[in-house]
């Protein structure tokens, strides 16, 4: 027999969670039921697979994850729903879930979803770790501290960042290396990282006017992050020459 799975079925209609409750037990499975998040929640499952009937947030699907990740709900989360457009699916996907199941269950779909939950479970929860760490860390830093790691995210020196924000490059320093020491950051890269992980949105109004001074863009700089990672290589974001108060050169310090 395949790994017995304890299924949390979140629905607000007693009869449809009592169906998929009888597709679990005949799967070999163990059901646990709820009529709303709220119950889930206070309950504080920490094993097994969350089956969410759509209906029962009766929010937006992005508001739903969101909602998820900040509960610190690590379960992997299967959405369902009778006949869901496809646009929807597609966002549930995007957002977080494992699967989007159709209501009422199919034992052979439902059978082949719980397979590939459990092998992609793991890397998932992994994530969403990492991205409340990301997010809890970041909630420490003042509002001119988050600036100047979104423009260090850009790809942008200390130079460039004082002349974004208006202020000294000396200033910058000083808000750069409070940032690192809330982040528990080692070097600039990680910080990036940390802010790459929380998947939070720039604050910073008019960002195309750092790019036409000089800044990488968003998506340029994490392809190099991610080729430079875990370890640190010469040369600035934009291809040029390193200088001092390059976005990866700790303040004060020339890569070598």
């Amino acid at each position: 027999m395949e790994q017995r799975i304890t299924l949390h079925i979140v629905d607000s209609d007693s009869r449809s969670r009592a169906e998929q409750a009888r597709t679990a037990f005949a799967l070999g499975h163990h059901a646990e039921v709820y009529a709303d998040l709220a119950e889930f929640v206070s309950r504080a499952p920490l094993e097994g697979v969350v089956l969410l009937h759509e209906r029962a947030f009766e929010r937006p699907l992005d508001e739903l994850f969101e909602w998820h990740k900040e509960q610190g709900i690590w379960a992997p989360l299967i959405v369902c729903d009778e006949e869901p457009p496809i646009e929807r699916v597609v966002a549930a996907i995007k957002n977080g879930a494992l699967d989007y199941l159709h209501l009422p269950l199919e034992a052979g779909r439902l059978a082949r979803s719980l397979a590939q939950v459990t092998i992609e479970a793991e890397t998932q929860g992994k994530a969403q770790q990492n991205l409340v760490e990301a997010r809890r860390r970041i909630s420490q830093l003042s509002k001119r501290e988050r600036e100047v790691l979104e423009l260090l995210a850009f790809g942008s020196s200390n130079k460039l960042i004082a002349r974004e924000l208006s202020i000294s490059p000396r200033t910058v320093e000083i808000h750069r290396s409070n940032m690192m020491t809330k982040l528990g950051a080692g070097h600039a890269a990680e910080a990036v990282r940390l802010w790459l992980e929380s998947g939070l949105e720039s604050r910073i109004a008019d960002v195309g006017r750092g790019e036409r001074r000089g800044l990488s863009p968003y998506r340029d700089f994490g392809r190099m992050l991610r080729k430079r990672m875990p370890g640190l290589a010469d040369g600035d974001p934009d291809g040029g020459p390193d200088e001092e108060g390059s976005p990866l050169a700790p303040p004060g310090k020339k890569l070598g």
